[in-house]
């Protein structure tokens, strides 16, 4: 059944309309792009996030310093290609996470709902959530491989895993079949929130671009505009569960594969404004707002450019 297009459609879908199996490759595609590009700042963010778990400010040692001094740590520490740690667990995670976002977004615009009243943000949050199920287990590899480090450096737990099949390996021998969706349940909030923000703002955003007129209506720095603006909003409602799902992962596990720190989202997050205080939920902010910045900005302009050479090819094809 070929797709609809809504008419007054104000979101991606406004543009050239594609099946969704092809938003499906389009959006695994550019997110993986992007990926390959904001990956160092992926390992920054976490080793900042793990800094000084469950410790009063003031009261442990901070190897890592703001965003360009820890950038100089790790490459110190790791090495040049440290920064790309956990690169193909995050082009794994990114694959399958978004393959399965911006299809179910997509199913979701051919059926007219993102033109309800907030259906935006529901099919965003919906599409997310289901993504960070599918892609968790590799996010979970991914959090683990880019806190390791040498002793002297390491924050939170070190894992000492080699390799991602050799993670999945220990973690499927150790755990089960079961210990790799180890902290999903914060996954799946911190996705959905980012999810609905970043569909949400990023359609309103464009149109709102398009609508002052100040560039070519067909540029691709319509959707670069609309990338800036959205990322704003997905760094501030982000970050606490960002913070949140990196402990969540990172965190030791007993036999039983229960985690030996927190017991959840929400015993994780009280633990941490108790022991840490309330801006430690913010930890890392700034490398993830220079990572999710670029990484929403090329993601949803990679997505936009390609759906629109998909649409005129499956346009030129009728």
């Amino acid at each position: 059944m070929p797709p609809t297009r809504a008419q007054k459609a104000t979101g991606p879908e406004a543009g050239e309309t594609v099946p969704p199996v092809v938003d499906l490759v389009l959006g695994a595609s550019a997110c993986c792009l992007a990926c390959v590009f904001t990956n160092p700042l992926e390992v920054v963010k976490t080793r900042l996030q793990l800094q000084g778990e469950l410790q009063a400010r003031g009261t442990y040692p901070r190897p890592y310093r703001g965003f360009m001094a820890s950038v100089a740590a790790v490459a110190r520490a790791d090495g040049l290609w440290g920064l790309q740690k956990g690169l193909a667990a995050g082009l794994l995670y990114q694959g399958l996470m978004n393959s399965v976002r911006f299809y179910c977004y997509s199913l979701a615009c051919q059926a007219g709902l993102t033109q309800q009243p907030g259906g935006t943000v529901v099919a965003g949050a919906v599409a997310g959530a289901l993504g960070a199920f599918v892609g968790s287990p590799a996010y979970l590899i991914k959090t683990q491989l880019q806190a390791q480090t040498v002793a002297e450096m390491a924050v939170g737990h070190q894992h000492n895993h080699q390799t991602l099949l050799g993670a999945l390996e220990t973690i499927w021998r150790q755990q089960g079949l079961v210990g790799l969706w180890q902290g999903v349940g914060g996954a799946v909030p911190r996705v959905m929130v980012g999810s609905a923000a970043q569909l949400a703002t990023f359609a309103s955003a464009k149109a709102w671009v398009q609508e002052q007129q100040w560039l070519p209506a067909d540029s691709w720095l319509v959707a670069l505009a609309g990338g800036m603006i959205s990322s704003i909003a997905v760094v501030v409602v982000m970050t606490p569960f960002d913070v949140t799902s990196t402990r969540l992962y990172n965190q030791p596990v007993d036999r039983a594969g229960r985690g030996q720190l927190y017991g959840g989202l929400t015993n994780c997050m009280v633990k941490i404004w108790r022991q840490e205080g309330p801006l430690a939920l913010y930890k890392g902010l700034g490398p993830a707002y220079l990572r999710l910045g670029p990484h929403t900005i090329l993601s949803m302009l990679f997505w936009d450019e390609l759906r629109k050479l998909a649409g005129r090819a499956q346009h030129q094809g009728t």
